[in-house]
């Protein structure tokens, strides 16, 4: 499928309903298009939860949708929590249809309640896992122990990342950090939150939405590879706890399809709930040898102007992570790469981009290959 259009808000705390921020990304996603939703022939929602929204307890999203919008499409809700834009696209790229909105919508920060923080939470596992204590900074900050015992990486590797995703956030005038400098010295004193993983080494929880347009015309941005892959959702069972096994399968399914390798890719948004995941990211994906993660931080390879900038619109660490919405934010990020919009941002003469998502602790994954023709 191509890209036809997409759209975004502005991840901030605005106090407006989910549905609205979904509206506003589809309103700009139709307009860069150049099509209106009576040209559009299905709906995909990433939503996660009626829970999440104070005094928004909306079950059925797809028939307010319908509402909102005036159709009468099929309208289909993933609920794959912080993969599900991801997920969103991979169903949408796969069902055939000639013009296809994928949408999503957020409310999380004006709607921080235990009721919210405990659906939240239950994208990981319960019994086992959570009753321990095991909440996702803590399952990654041991995951994190475990990669540093093994390897040899630093807490100061963890900052560069977090450094560089702040200070590509200046220039992107849809983040949360836009024109907001952070100092190195401030991420490193940051307060612990799971040790050794640092406040600043964790997303940024927002509000906002966003939308893309897939259509079977021939445009000039085409999605060339997808890959979907799923794993257990206990983080100690999955053979290794220093990698996520599900990145790995999604990478190679999206690479074989668009049939290039890891080193053809020119800019990529990876999945940086934590900073640490960053750095897993690039080994998992083939853009580094498994334990030299960190080689590529060090060395200026994944900053803007190195020879893959990662994260160039901030990352989930500084632009924001609207949880289901994450996914999409990260093809409009791609896509408008491709496309040359980025501004003092831009990456030069980039032609393939990729875009990889994680839902939950790493219990699945998706990757998307983005080429400019």
């Amino acid at each position: 499928m191509y890209i036809k259009g997409v759209g975004m808000t502005k991840f901030d705390y605005s106090d407006k309903p989910w549905w609205r921020f979904a509206y506003e990304a589809t309103d700009e996603a139709l307009s860069d298009a150049g099509m209106r939703m009576s040209d559009v022939k299905a709906i995909i929602l990433s939503a996660i939860s009626s829970a999440a929204g104070e005094g928004e307890h909306q079950t059925h999203k797809a028939s307010l949708l319908s509402d909102l919008f005036k159709t009468n499409v099929p309208i289909i809700e993933i609920p794959s929590v912080c993969g599900g834009g991801g997920v969103a696209t991979f169903v949408a790229n796969r069902l055939g249809f000639d013009n296809i909105l994928v949408v999503s919508g957020e409310k999380i920060v004006d709607n921080l309640s235990d009721v919210t923080t405990d659906w939240i939470m239950s994208a990981s596992e319960r019994v086992l896992e959570q009753t321990e204590g095991m909440n996702f900074p803590v399952q990654n900050a041991l995951v994190w122990q475990q990669y540093m015992e093994k390897y040899g990486a630093t807490m100061d590797d963890l900052a560069l990342i977090s450094f560089k995703n702040h200070q590509n956030a200046t220039l992107n005038p849809k983040a949360y950090y836009f024109q907001r400098q952070v100092s190195l010295e401030e991420i490193k004193k940051s307060p612990i939150v799971a040790s050794p993983l640092r406040l600043m080494d964790c997303s940024l929880s927002a509000n906002g939405g966003a939308a893309l347009i897939l259509t079977k015309e021939k445009t000039d941005v085409e999605i060339i590879g997808s890959g979907f892959a799923t794993d257990y959702i206990l983080t100690f069972n999955r053979g290794t706890i220093t990698h996520f096994p599900m990145v790995r399968t999604a990478a190679r399914q999206a690479f074989d399809q668009a049939q290039i390798k890891p080193e053809d890719v020119n800019v990529a948004e990876l999945h940086d709930a934590f900073t640490s995941v960053e750095l897993f990211s690039y080994e998992d994906l083939g853009f580094a040898p498994i334990g030299k993660g960190a080689e590529l931080i060090k060395q200026g390879v994944v900053n803007l102007d190195g020879r893959l900038p990662v994260n160039t619109s901030g990352g989930l660490k500084a632009k924001g992570h609207p949880i289901s919405v994450t996914g999409l934010a990260q093809i409009y990020e791609i896509a408008n790469q491709l496309r040359g919009r980025c501004g003092e941002r831009q990456v030069k003469n980039a032609r393939i981009g990729l875009c990889n998502n994680v839902g939950g602790a790493g219990g699945s994954a998706t990757v998307h290959i983005i080429r400019k023709n």
